[in-house]
This record gives structure tokens, C-alpha cells and sequence, in this order.
């Protein structure tokens, strides 16, 4: 599961890892080790937070079920459960199923074990590059760009105390938020309909389509969940809220690099009963749409 508001791990580094360096580890974290032809082992990096990051095992879900696919077909979606929380500390096995390869699809089931118990399953298709019909929805408008807006380290500066382990964790997504984020002071943030970031992988990628699409996995966990809070003014953490993914689907509609500016447009529809829905869309700098997300997330007010 993903948490808005990470707890600290013991014995973690008191200044975060950026830019080439943090990608190099992502790299590493997402470089599965093939026990067999449909088995995978992965771990988690050397520092992080008590519970596997949602984002990290969706995209080595990926990488395991793209493994076991031809390469010429490319991954159009994915839905995913989390179930439990995963231990960090414990390299997490990754089994495959091969539910059907057809003409035109290939679809994969990618299981994330832990102590023989599932933390993680997903579906996933694969599709042949063909051509068709083509649209999309107009991109936001007036959004600033990612190089006029403040960067975490600035943002982070201003809230020390809200800090943990945010202030250690490698951080290999260059993110820049157009308004609050969810872990500053409560009060601080208005209320806002649209949670907008802009994201880019903090430094150079492989040329490997599949590898972009488990980065840009990894990062669509990431503030997601948040832009529920967002229309309230809420925040995480102290005096806000708690929270945990429950599942996660991604639809991929057109080639893109995970290392280049993506901007992140999410909003929540619905929110109630404890839990609240966020959906996503991703563009280019110059418009373009990637990708689209949809994600349930447990949230609880703390001391509720």
C-alpha cells in the first residue's frame, strides 16, 4: 500500500539522494532478478519508508509481466490491488501468469508475494502498435511551466518539522507542484477542485518503452490520492489525514519518455464512506495525452 504520509525508517541517511544518482537506484529497484521463466524477485531501496511504496511495486509488477512479453507489443493498461501492506526489509517475489496471448493482445496476471502471502496483484495487457482513430480531451490551459514553480527542495524548506523521511528518501522524480501540496501546515492550503503537478524522471532513462512505462507507474502513486484532500483543503500527516491505495488502474495512449515534463491533472469525483476516488491525466509540455489513472484510496482523519 501507498501512504500520503510515510513513517520513518530506522537508521536512514539525514540527507536525500537526487537527480542521476536517485534514477540510478530506481533503475535498480525496478531490475528484477529472473528466477525462472515466470518467476521475479525484486527489493525495495536501502532507504525508504516502513511500508513498500505503492507506486514502486505496481512498476516491478510491470517489469515482471513485460518480461515475459514480445517486445514489439506495448503495454496499453494495467488494474491493480493492493491487499497488504510490504515489508520493505524482505525482497518481494513476483509470479506470472501468461492468461492469453492472442493476434493482437497479449494479457499477463503479475502476483507480489511476501512471505507466500500476496501484497499486490495486477492485470495487465499488451497491445501491437496499430493505427486508428485519434483524439483526446484539451489539455489545462494557463498552467504555469515546471521551470517557473518552486522546487521540492524549496517547498520542503519552508515546512521542517513536517519533514520525516521525506527530507531522506532518494527522490528520483523531479516534481513541482502549480499549487499546495498535501503536507504542509493544516490551514495552509485552500481548497482547490484540481491537484496539478508537474513530473519528470530526474535525469536520463534507457531507450526501453517498457522501462518508461514502469517509471512513469511509479510516479502516477505518488499524488494521486491526494488531490481527494485537495478539493477540501486538507492535508496529510499532524492535524490532517491518513491514508493507503486500495487499487490502481493506468491506460497508456501514446509514446512518451517518463524523462521528459509531464504534467500530472488530477481531481477527485466522489469521496465518502471512508474512501475517495482519484482520476488523473497526464500530458506533454506541448499537450500531447500519455496517459490516464483512476485510484480508491483508504483515508481516515488521525485520531478518528
Amino acid at each position: 500500500m501507498s501512504s500520503g504520509e510515510p513513517d520513518e525508517q530506522p537508521g536512514a541517511s539525514s540527507e536525500a539522494i537526487v537527480g542521476q544518482a536517485a534514477v540510478d537506484q530506481l533503475l535498480d529497484v525496478l531490475d528484477l532478478l529472473q528466477l525462472d521463466e515466470m518467476t521475479f524477485r525484486g527489493v525495495s531501496p536501502p532507504v525508504g519508508p516502513q511500508r513498500v511504496y505503492g507506486g514502486q511495486v505496481a512498476g516491478q509488477a510491470l517489469v515482471a509481466a513485460g518480461r515475459t512479453v514480445d517486445p514489439s507489443r506495448f503495454v496499453h493498461s494495467l488494474h491493480g490491488y493492493f491487499v497488504r501492506a510490504g515489508d520493505p526489509a524482505e525482497p518481494i517475489e513476483y509470479q506470472v501468469e501468461n492468461v492469453r496471448d492472442g493476434r493482437s493482445f497479449s494479457v499477463r496476471r503479475s502476483v507480489a508475494l511476501q512471505h507466500d502471502k500476496p501484497i499486490f496483484f495486477m492485470s495487465a495487457s499488451f497491445h501491437r502498435q496499430e493505427e486508428g482513430l485519434d483524439h483526446q480531451a484539451p489539455a489545462p490551459v494557463n498552467v504555469p511551466l515546471p521551470e517557473t514553480l518552486p522546487t521540492m527542495t524549496d517547498r520542503l524548506a519552508r515546512y521542517p518539522e513536517r519533514l520525516g523521511i521525506w527530507a531522506m528518501i532518494p527522490r528520483p522524480i523531479d516534481v513541482r507542484y502549480v499549487g499546495e501540496p498535501g503536507w504542509v501546515r493544516p490551514g495552509d492550503r485552500p481548497a482547490d477542485p484540481h491537484q496539478r503537478v508537474w513530473m519528470r524522471i530526474d535525469g536520463k532513462l534507457p531507450d526501453d518503452p517498457l522501462l518508461h512505462a514502469c517509471a512513469l507507474t511509479f510516479a502516477s502513486d505518488l499524488t494521486l490520492l491526494d488531490s481527494v484532500l485537495s478539493v477540501h483543503g486538507e492535508v496529510w500527516g499532524p492535524g490532517g489525514v491518513v491514508g493507503a491505495s486500495l487499487d490502481h488502474a493506468l491506460w497508456f495512449h501514446r509514446p512518451f519518455r517518463a524523462d521528459d515534463w509531464f504534467l500530472y491533472d488530477c481531481w477527485s469525483p466522489s469521496a465518502s464512506g471512508g474512501r475517495g476516488l482519484a482520476t488523473g491525466r497526464m500530458f506533454t509540455v506541448d499537450g500531447r495525452q500519455i496517459a490516464s489513472a483512476v485510484q480508491e484510496g483508504l483515508l481516515r482523519r488521525i485520531g478518528a
